[in-house]
């Protein structure tokens, strides 16, 4: 590949294992934070050798008593570290990558791989939110992808800020900051891992180029969240 702009600096993620011990346990607090669940009361005893913490915060999301959470529960229980609610197609990501037997809903214990991925992704926005703005800028995304691995052009970095962008620019009082808010960060960071590994299957040879009919064209680019 003859340009300077390229995907094959490092795989998606090391650094950020590296750097961010997704091994660890995190405390989730949406106030102060990036992102959380809306706040726990009592709960019914933990099924055994449940964590009792995390248990309160299924049960809290689950307002049907279902003993499954929706995709409807799981928004309303999301929130940025602004208290704006979580996005829905952030949300549907979320359930598509937790679903694990595909249900339409999750149970307790596919609840505790989401807790702890939305908990890693929190200390990743933390991390690179330097100025401690609540949303990511578009230098800052820039940072954040190539530590990922990914060395995009200045024009592709700004498409990626523009797009994923919650709202409007605005300078009224209490407007919310430019940039990216948590929960679209994370969904920006899956598309784009998601349309590159797309990408490295179809360019056999390594080279930068591929050459694709327009099924498969809309097949890779749909399968982007």
């Amino acid at each position: 590949m003859n340009s300077r702009y390229s995907y094959q600096s490092a795989p998606y993620g090391q650094q950020q294992q590296q750097q961010f011990q997704p091994g660890r346990q995190h405390t989730m607090r949406p106030a102060g934070g990036p992102a959380g669940f809306v706040g726990a009361g009592p709960n019914p005893r933990p099924p055994q050798g449940a964590d009792p913490q995390l248990w309160n915060w299924f049960i809290t999301v689950d307002e049907d008593r279902s003993g499954q959470i929706t995709a409807t529960e799981l928004q309303r229980a999301l929130v940025n570290g602004n208290w704006s609610a979580f996005d829905l197609d952030t949300t549907k990501m979320l359930m598509g990558i937790f679903d694990v037997d595909h249900s339409g809903s999750i149970s307790f214990n596919e609840f505790a791989g989401l807790w702890k991925y939305i908990a890693d992704w929190q200390n990743v926005f933390r991390h690179f939110d330097s100025d401690n703005s609540g949303t990511i800028e578009g230098h800052e995304l820039a940072n954040a992808l190539r530590q990922f691995g990914y060395n995009l052009s200045p024009q592709l970095i700004n498409l990626i800020a523009t797009k994923y962008s919650a709202l409007p620019v605005s300078t009224a009082p209490g407007a919310p900051p430019p940039g990216i808010s948590f929960d679209r960060f994370v969904r920006a960071c899956v598309a784009i891992k998601t349309l590159t590994e797309a990408f490295q299957r179809l360019d056999t040879d390594r080279d930068g180029w591929i050459q694709i009919n327009y099924d498969t064209f809309l097949s890779t680019m749909l399968s982007a969240p």
